[in-house]
C-alpha cells in the first residue's frame, strides 16, 4: 500500500529522531545544543556571545558547512558574532520556533525577509574578503537556512537531501523563498493532526521540536534514502 506524503514524513522523521537518540555523541546532536543555547540566550541579559559563536560554528561544521571549499573554513568561529548579535535582537523573537501558520502573518513575513537579506549581505561580505573578488552567485541558501534552523528553528535547512525529499513528494519547490515556505505551511496545516502527533513526542534538552524541524528531519531522511537508491 502506497503511503501518503505525510505518513512518509512522519515515518522518516521518527526514524531520524530514534537514531539520533540512540547514538551518543552523534554529530547531528549539535543542532539541539545550538537551538537550546539560542533559546536560553533570548531570556538573559548577560549574553555569552563567544559561547554562542562556538555553538553555531560547530553546528554548521557538523552539518557540512565547513568543507574544504567553504569560505567559512578560512575564518575562526568569531566570524559569526555580528550575525549572532543580530539574531538575538528581540524583534526576531516571533520567529523563534515559529508555528507554521504564524508565518502567514505579514509582520512575520516582513521580519523573515529582512533577516534573510541581512544574513545574505553579511556572509557575502565575508566571502568576498576571503575570495578576494566578487562572485556572481549569491551565498548559498544552504548556509543561510542552516543558520536559521540552528538558531531560530524557523525554516528547514535547504540542503541537497532536504531538497531531494521535497521533490520526491512534490509538496513544494526546491527553491528557497517565501513562496516555497508557504507551500510547506500549506502542507503542514493540511496534515496537522498526524504531524503534530509525531512532534508531540520529540524533545531536545527540555524543548519541544519546532514544526519546521519535523519537516526538515523527515524530508532530509527521505532525500537521503532516495539518493541511496541510485
Amino acid at each position: 500500500m502506497t503511503k501518503s506524503p505525510s505518513d512518509r514524513i512522519v515515518i522518516s522523521a521518527e526514524k531520524f529522531y530514534r537514531e539520533l537518540n540512540d547514538t551518543p555523541h552523534g554529530r547531528y546532536r549539535s543542532w539541539g545544543y545550538c537551538y537550546k543555547a539560542f533559546h536560553d540566550a533570548r531570556k538573559v541579559a548577560d549574553v555569552d556571545y563567544d559561547y554562542l559563536s562556538l555553538q553555531l560554528a560547530f553546528y554548521l561544521a557538523s552539518w557540512g558547512m565547513y568543507r574544504g571549499s567553504s569560505f567559512l573554513l578560512q575564518k575562526d568561529y568569531k566570524i559569526h558574532l555580528p550575525v549572532i548579535k543580530e539574531l538575538l535582537n528581540s524583534k526576531y523573537d516571533p520567529l523563534f520556533g515559529i508555528r507554521c501558520n504564524d508565518l502567514r502573518k505579514n509582520e512575520n513575513k516582513d521580519l523573515f525577509n529582512k533577516l534573510n537579506i541581512k544574513l545574505q549581505d553579511y556572509y557575502e561580505t565575508v566571502r568576498r574578503a576571503v575570495k578576494g573578488e566578487d562572485i556572481k552567485q549569491k551565498v548559498s541558501d544552504t548556509l543561510i537556512t542552516k543558520v536559521l534552523m540552528g538558531t531560530l528553528g524557523c525554516v528547514p535547512a535547504y540542503d541537497r537531501y532536504f531538497v531531494a525529499g521535497v521533490k520526491a513528494l512534490h509538496i513544494a519547490t526546491g527553491n528557497y523563498n517565501l513562496d516555497s515556505l508557504l507551500k510547506l505551511v500549506d502542507f503542514y496545516e493540511e496534515n496537522e493532526q498526524v504531524l503534530e502527533k509525531a512532534r508531540s513526542k520529540m524533545k531536545v534538552l527540555g524543548l519541544g521540536y519546532p514544526q519546521m524541524k519535523v519537516l526538515d528531519m523527515g524530508l532530509w531522511q527521505i532525500g537521503l534514502e532516495e539518493a541511496r537508491k541510485r
